[in-house]
């Protein structure tokens, strides 16, 4: 009777479309960080400047190729790496706020805001093209980027990426792509 219950079982199972197949890549376990300063002046205690080490997680959902690969591991590493390379050890500075004013020099960049005025060495800026340097508008960065970078094959339907401010706490965004 066990052996005629287990072998139902078995063949439901087999007859099951599969339906999301993803891969993933933890940022914290990979190593895919950086450690960065910003401003979020639309908040008050954010609105002083401080800093994070941040991680950079992704899913990819899609139909695995002939081999049983979805994408190349690797691809998505090395790509990944690359743009938090240039976040790394840098002011964020997010050149579309309609809050902070940005005065760029031959050197410096200095920044005001709500009363505050901060001066940086430009070398040690990045400027984005995003509204505030939020875990949600640097996870939607990220993503454009990673999309911009990579030539993804068909198969793939859609991406997640997770920007987490340290453990525990993050953003995710996901886009369809084919």
């Amino acid at each position: 009777m066990h052996c005629v219950k287990q072998l139902r079982i078995i063949e439901k199972r087999e007859r099951c479309e599969i339906m999301d197949s993803y891969i993933t890549i933890d940022g914290w376990r990979s190593n895919i960080r950086f450690s960065s300063a910003h401003i979020i002046h639309e908040y008050e205690k954010c609105g002083r400047l401080h800093g994070h080490t941040y991680a950079v997680h992704v899913k990819v959902f899609g139909k695995p190729d002939s081999k049983g690969i979805i994408l190349d591991f690797a691809v998505l590493k090395d790509t990944l790496r690359a743009i938090t390379d240039e976040l790394d050890h840098h002011v964020l500075v997010p050149k579309k706020s309609s809050i902070i004013k940005i005065g760029e020099e031959s050197k410096s960049v200095k920044i005001e805001a709500l009363g505050k005025t901060f001066v940086f060495p430009k070398e040690d800026c990045v400027f984005l093209q995003i509204e505030s340097t939020s875990a949600e508008n640097l996870a939607k960065l990220i993503l454009e980027r990673l999309i911009d970078k990579t030539d993804f094959p068909k198969t793939i339907e859609s991406i997640e990426i997770g920007v987490d401010e340290g453990y525990g706490q993050g953003a995710r965004i996901s886009k369809k792509i084919n």
